[in-house]
């Protein structure tokens, strides 16, 4: 007896510990790295020592570091998907090859791991692609520490993908996936992918960067710089005397808390200009001085103010002190507290790129999604409130702000090239797609949202988020059930259908007929994909009014968006049934058209089925 009550007891032990681990963890690291770099010849060697806590609830006996460099090799997985794709990206290609396949030995890029200790033991590890594979010298409890102490090597590409040197701007040096990066290990297990030019997923942690380089060049990045008094640069502070630094060299010092990456970039020729946003960061910006650059820069600046106060009010607060926008790159690319965005372009582009970047800062480098796997949740999310602000500020005005994004997502639809979202980055058939669903399909999972539960609900809801899962790791359940709990709807099959299908929305007026003194109007679904849906009347006189058929499987509804306008609520809709009546109390000789969707932000695939006009 006493045996079967001890069994019961430690299985009692071990369902409740089993309960526990299945909560929300997070994995931990800090990096300490110091660096040095040779302009010369583009190499650079660096020690890194990294503190690696184990919050899962496993043992670990492998790690794994992302060696993204090594992607710039001929024959690399990265060369090699250039080569296969059916549209490959322009900016790595030249006369119809990958720029990769023709590299030289000194414009390849490459970061190999010399020497790896755990704990001061020995492991093994190899390089395969872009990764190392390390089989640790003892596991790593749960709860427990790690101490690896790491020498590399790297040489910086000539072709920039994101990263690389002497870019087409003339910039020198953009260290963007530049270190070993210990790859994230979370409640999916490893997510070690090689590296083909797509999306990212990181370790919360902090970083302790020294990085020491030719003393003519001036850095900007991810951190706060621990020594400008010797760097000088424009970082001093005003009325401060530079100490002058013997040699030819400076050690820069940085530190970053809690990001999940660490990027800078260098040139001889920066323009380092500051500018404080009140109630916010300082913002810096590192530009060529170049006159023909001058101007939009200068203009930037206070754009750049204005948006970093819109998204902090519209999402949740910018919680760093500082954040940089800097000419480099191939485009524009978001990292911690910092964006590379390339800076030869007309104004409004040049706001709207930094737009972008900037708001990426709250949709990856705060909320921090699995990119790789779910891409549409930063770029997506990004694009919504990047447009919400372009449209207010830019002087856009559009009805419909992201109205781009259902033009993209209709073309993708007719292209019979669509894949669902929950598709891997690196595993779409093609990179237009990809760009689609994760952009404009993206965007659109939030417009169509605020159509489904309301506009004032789903700011509610992005403050929320932003509120719930600033610095860990949200997934697309999250932001579903943050939805729900805001507006006590049902939402799951809105996630379902609209990230894990490529169903689609197609409501129509099938037919609007004379009952009596009454008119009765026979709605139908298309589409695989359900909807709630509004219905405008408009009256010979030019009266307005409005119909609203909730979705049944919501189980709710949302409030009047049209306030000015008396709206009638209808009967749920159920999903399965493929048409719908309901009744307007006026004749039909009195009704000059009815419209779905007034809004336009419902994605339905065919707009002109949704109109009925009394000819």
């Amino acid at each position: 007896m006493k045996k079967t009550i001890l069994s019961l007891l430690v299985l009692v032990t071990s369902l409740s510990g089993f309960a526990q681990n299945t909560s929300y963890w997070q994995q931990h690291v800090a990096y300490t790295m110091d660096v040095d770099m040779d302009v010369k010849t583009n190499q650079y060697t660096g020690t890194q020592n990294l503190v690696y806590t184990n919050n899962s609830p496993d043992a670990i006996n492998k790690v794994y570091y992302h060696l993204y460099f090594n992607a710039f090799q001929p024959g690399s997985e990265m060369d090699m998907r250039l080569q296969s794709i059916e549209d490959p990206d322009g900016r790595m290609m030249e006369d119809g090859k990958s720029r990769i396949s023709i590299l030289k030995p000194e414009e390849m890029g490459y970061l190999h791991a010399t020497s790896l200790t755990q704990n001061g033991k020995p492991v093994t590890f190899s390089e395969e692609g872009t990764v190392l594979v390390v089989t640790l010298a003892e596991a790593i409890q749960p709860g427990g520490t790690a101490t690896f102490d790491m020498a590399f090597k790297g040489q910086i590409p000539i072709q920039i993908r994101r990263s690389g040197r002497d870019s087409a701007e003339g910039v020198a040096l953009s260290m963007s996936q530049w270190y070993p990066k210990l790859a994230e290990y979370d409640f999916e297990g490893w997510h070690a992918d090689p590296y083909i030019a797509r999306e990212f997923h990181g370790v919360w942690g902090d970083f302790d960067v020294k990085l020491t380089i030719d003393k003519k060049y001036t850095v900007g990045g991810t951190g706060y710089l621990q020594n400008p008094q010797e760097i000088g640069h424009g970082y001093e502070a005003p009325g401060t005397k530079v100490k002058k630094q013997k040699g030819k060299t400076l050690t820069w010092h940085f530190k970053a808390p809690m990001v999940h990456d660490f990027m800078w970039a260098a040139d001889p020729e920066y323009v380092h200009d500051t500018l404080q946003v009140e109630n916010g960061p300082m913002l810096h910006f590192f530009y060529k001085d170049k006159a023909e650059l001058k101007e939009n820069w200068k203009n930037l600046q206070p754009k750049a103010a204005e948006m970093m106060q819109f998204f902090s009010k519209n999402v949740g607060q910018y919680p760093y002190d500082q954040y940089s926008i800097i000419q480099g790159g191939d485009g524009g690319m978001e990292y911690a507290m910092a964006t590379l965005i390339t800076g030869e372009r007309k104004f409004g582009s040049l706001v709207g790129v930094t737009a972008h970047e900037m708001a990426h800062s709250w949709f990856q480098h705060i909320l921090a999604s699995n990119e790789a796997k779910h891409e549409w949740m930063d770029e997506g999310f990004t694009s919504f409130i990047s447009d919400l602000y372009m449209n207010e500020y830019m002087g856009e005005k559009k009805t419909n702000p992201f109205e781009g994004s259902y033009k993209g997502y209709n073309y993708l639809v007719k292209s019979g090239k669509e894949q669902p979202q929950t598709t891997h980055a690196d595993r779409y058939a093609e990179n237009m797609p990809y760009s689609i669903a994760a952009y404009s399909k993206g965007e659109i999972f939030l417009a169509q949202l605020g159509y489904i539960i309301g506009q004032d609900k789903l700011m509610e809801t992005l403050q929320k988020y932003f509120t719930d899962f600033k610095f860990k790791h949200p997934t697309p359940n999250d932001i579903k059930r943050t939805a729900e709990k805001v507006s006590g709807m049902e939402l799951d099959w809105y996630l379902m259908d609209w990230t894990q299908t490529t169903n689609t929305i197609d409501y129509g007026i099938k037919a609007v007929v004379a009952d009596g003194e009454q008119t009765k109007v026979t709605l139908e679904r298309i589409g695989l994909m359900p909807m709630p849906v509004d219905i405008l009347v408009v009256y010979a006189d030019d009266t307005q009014e409005t119909f609203y058929a909730p979705l049944r499987m919501m189980r709710g509804e949302k409030e009047n968006p049209y306030p000015n306008l008396t709206r009638t609520v209808v009967e749920d809709w159920p999903w399965a049934f493929p048409t719908y009546d309901f009744m307007i109390a006026k004749p039909l000789a009195s009704i000059k058209a009815i419209v779905i969707d007034p809004s336009q932000l419902m994605a339905d695939v065919n707009a002109e089925n949704g109109v009925w006009e009394n000819n």
